[in-house]
């Protein structure tokens, strides 16, 4: 093989689609204004919002949309596998909720600090092993979230829990000091082929891709 092998997570999900109407009357109720209601004037000064490509409208706050958006979603109020890309240079927000999309879980961060505490894995520990809903109460409880190919273009990820500890300690030398989201372990970043190659890190990266191929 030669060339750039592209290899699946180890947890990636493919997302199997959803409709796009809840989102669609979200965006009117938040005040997401359609083509009738401006005039061409404004574009230019707006975000414009696009969803699954379609161009349905503008809106003159869209931090605020964002984060209403992504606090529903970890409150499984959206769809969890909904997609929400913000593009500051272009002025755009554009949410996804179409299928064939790759997603993969990763840990919530918020100021510097991962949202599950020991608490919550301690009582993830003590389920009887009969019970069902474990992974699935971690993400109703918005300390998981997927995250798809574009949106992860838009995040911040720590590799381990040690980043987020130096940049809490040390925000100075801290590679970054706004963490949006943590790796669940850093071995879910490869695929089935690299993932069996002992002690990668220690490898030449083109050593690893063709092992890969």
């Amino acid at each position: 093989a030669c060339g750039l092998v592209k290899n699946l997570a180890l947890m990636v999900y493919i997302t199997v689609g959803s409709a796009a109407y809840p989102i669609l009357e979200f965006l009117e109720e938040w005040g997401t204004e359609n083509f009738e209601e401006i005039s061409p004037a404004v574009i230019p000064q707006s975000t414009k919002i696009f969803v699954n490509g379609c161009w349905v409208g503008i809106h003159r706050d869209p931090d605020m949309l964002v984060k209403t958006l992504r606090r529903l979603r970890r409150r499984v109020d959206v769809n969890t596998k909904v997609g929400v890309v913000r593009d500051i240079r272009l002025k755009e927000l554009r949410i996804y909720t179409d299928y064939g999309r790759c997603s993969r879980p990763l840990f919530i961060v918020e100021k510097q600090r991962l949202l599950i505490k020991k608490r919550d894995i301690h009582a993830l520990q003590q389920r009887e092993s009969t019970e069902v809903g474990g992974w699935h109460e971690l993400v109703s409880k918005g300390f998981i979230e997927y995250i798809d190919t574009e949106e992860e273009e838009t995040t911040m990820i720590s590799m381990t829990i040690n980043d987020l500890v130096q940049a809490r300690l040390n925000p100075e030398d801290a590679y970054s000091g706004c963490y949006t989201h943590c790796e669940i372990h850093p071995s879910l970043i490869l695929g089935v082929c690299a993932s069996i190659i002992p002690f990668p890190d220690h490898n030449q990266s083109p050593r690893n891709t063709y092992q890969s191929a």
